[in-house]
């Protein structure tokens, strides 16, 4: 099959909005109306609810995950790289919620560590380290994306370097506010529950 189909099967598994639906079944209302507006679970954090926030990053990391694991099974090293370009698209720019969706950083984690755990653990210990020391979530997930490609490099093969790449791209595209904010110096730290925090 052609690699717009593994795309496309991404693309599908991405896009499922977990932060939006958890919410929803919870009772807390439309996640997108408070804080950055965003679905990812950063802004699900801010309702107080830590245990959904952390259902919210397990899923969103799983999804991307499945779309590489599901795609590397039925095709091979290739699909699963394609699909897991797919899977960051479409939690990004979900077409159910016209193209407004997360930011990237838990399923591209997930499509790391299917690709290449090496790769994906390397890269989870820096956000770790980042959000230990700056305690700001946007600047850990950014600093951690950053070093992907040269994770990927240095750990697994020319393809992923190239998905690690594309991945780093848009998770800056989707982080432009928070990069002003970081600049500025007025970005919240984590736990502050401020409204403008990815």
């Amino acid at each position: 099959m052609p690699p717009t189909t593994y795309v496309l099967l991404g693309y599908l598994l991405g896009s499922i909005p977990f932060g939006l639906l958890l919410t929803r079944v919870a009772g807390l209302g439309d996640i997108r109306a408070i804080g950055s507006g965003s679905i990812g679970a950063t802004n699900v954090l801010r309702t107080g609810r830590k245990g959904l926030a952390a259902a919210t990053v397990l899923l969103d990391g799983l999804k991307g995950a499945a779309a590489v694991l599901i795609a590397g099974a039925l095709a091979g090293r290739d699909a699963a790289l394609w699909a897991g370009a797919g899977a960051v698209v479409g939690h990004t720019f979900p077409v159910w919620l016209a193209f407004k969706g997360g930011k990237g950083v838990a399923t591209g984690f997930g499509i790391l560590i299917a690709a290449s755990w090496p790769v994906g653990l390397a890269a989870g210990a820096i956000w770790l380290l980042m959000a230990r020391l700056g305690r700001i979530s946007s600047l850990a997930g950014l600093t951690s994306f950053a070093a992907a490609p040269f994770l990927a490099w240095a750990l697994s093969d020319s393809g992923l370097v190239k998905l690690a790449l594309g991945i780093t791209v848009l998770v800056f595209v989707r982080h432009h506010a928070n990069i002003r904010r970081l600049l500025a110096g007025t970005e919240p730290r984590i736990g502050q529950g401020k409204a403008h925090q990815a």
